[in-house]
């Protein structure tokens, strides 16, 4: 199936192309701006190093992303999801993560709405 065309990224004043919002470096910041402001602090408290020590340990025994291998293709994982999150009585227990790439942990959340308020994700690919 064909790429859509690259498109100017939103940052006001970058001349950047991308296929998403922001071009690489303007999304990052935008990241940023969204763990400092506008992330819930309570939902930040959940993570840190037990967090990452338990990500860790789950990306070593699942390398690829579950939801694109699926329909077999390989993709690094680079995300790992709570199926149910931690704010709903979701635990950090193996059964309840997934292994993700980007594209398919963006779609989760914005499926839920949980993020990108009233943004509903269309279907990639």
């Amino acid at each position: 199936m064909p790429r859509k065309a690259k498109h100017p990224c939103h940052h006001p004043g970058c001349p950047n192309l991308t296929e998403g919002r922001f071009c690489e470096e303007h999304q990052k910041e935008d990241n940023r701006q969204y763990e400092r402001y506008r992330r819930d602090p309570e939902t930040r408290k959940r993570y840190g190093r037990v967090w990452k020590r338990i990500r860790d340990s789950y990306v070593k025994t699942h390398p690829f992303c579950e939801e694109c291998l699926k329909n077999g293709v390989m993709v690094p994982v680079e995300e790992v999801h709570h199926k149910t999150p931690l704010a709903e009585g979701g635990t950090h227990d193996r059964d309840n993560l997934i292994s993700l790439c980007k594209s398919c942990h963006a779609r989760f959340h914005a499926e839920r709405g949980d993020r990108w308020h009233g943004h509903k994700a269309e279907s990639y690919e």
